[in-house]
């Protein structure tokens, strides 16, 4: 059976692979199986530590998945938030599973929810200049710290900087609130990247929810996202 890998939200310093709401019993009941990860957190560790994590569970789930009658080449890597930045950077950063002697070869599409930071020095200069012109000061942990305090860390942490043609980066799906302007801009960033590269893109702009709720509201029957989420991956896996 073809996989679901999911990864959790929570900025990078929060939340639970628990956190999944009606994932499981949905994909499992459309014939998925259905894998949620943990991975250890800011500040404990850096991210290039936290991303490496999440590989490792990747590798964990190749080897093992046979055991749950999934197939280990056909993954569809999904996530939210910070979770969308990790499934993203992975799926275009080939050198995380390299290191844990896998390709993207294995991977069938890429589902990054809500995420707002593909390109994390856009990200930084729209919120730093939003931060300086009403007056307000800069968070301690915004998005500058967290991804290093270093230019050169911004950008490799950016699935944008990673995506080429034949590099044979999945499809993707990108699922996003269409009334924030922040993770808007940042899923047509990623999506105009991936159409340069000739990687096939699908951008779903979700109306009337926010960013907790497009969450929640995944895998629920009534929900114009995931049905197109569905359609997305139905014909990935053919």
């Amino acid at each position: 059976l073809p996989v679901v890998f999911w990864i959790h939200g929570g900025g990078w310093m929060a939340g639970d692979k628990s956190e999944v709401y009606d994932k499981p019993a949905v994909f499992t009941e459309k014939g998925y199986v259905f894998v949620s990860t943990n991975y250890r957190l800011l500040p404990k560790v850096d991210m290039g530590t936290l991303t490496r994590d999440v590989a490792k569970s990747i590798r964990w789930v190749h080897d093992h998945i046979g055991e749950y009658r999934g197939d280990p080449k056909r993954l569809f890597i999904m996530g939210h938030s910070a979770g969308a930045q990790l499934g993203a950077l992975l799926c275009t950063d080939e050198r995380y599973l390299k290191e844990e002697g896998l390709s993207l070869a294995i991977i069938k599409g890429c589902v990054p929810v809500d995420g707002d930071t593909y390109d994390i020095p856009a990200m930084i200069e729209v919120a730093e200049t939003r931060q300086r012109v009403h007056g307000l000061p800069l968070p301690k942990m915004g998005h500058r710290i967290k991804f290093g305090n270093d230019p050169a860390k911004h950008r490799d942490f950016s699935a944008v900087t990673h995506i080429g043609k034949n590099k044979g980066i999945p499809p993707f799906f990108v699922l996003y609130v269409a009334g924030h302007p922040d993770v808007t801009a940042q899923a047509l960033r990623l999506g105009n990247v991936l159409k340069s590269a000739d990687v096939p893109v699908t951008l779903f702009g979700a109306k009337d929810t926010t960013h907790t709720k497009i969450n929640a509201d995944l895998g629920k029957a009534n929900d114009p996202a995931t049905a197109a989420m569905f359609a997305f991956i139905e014909k990935a896996v053919k």
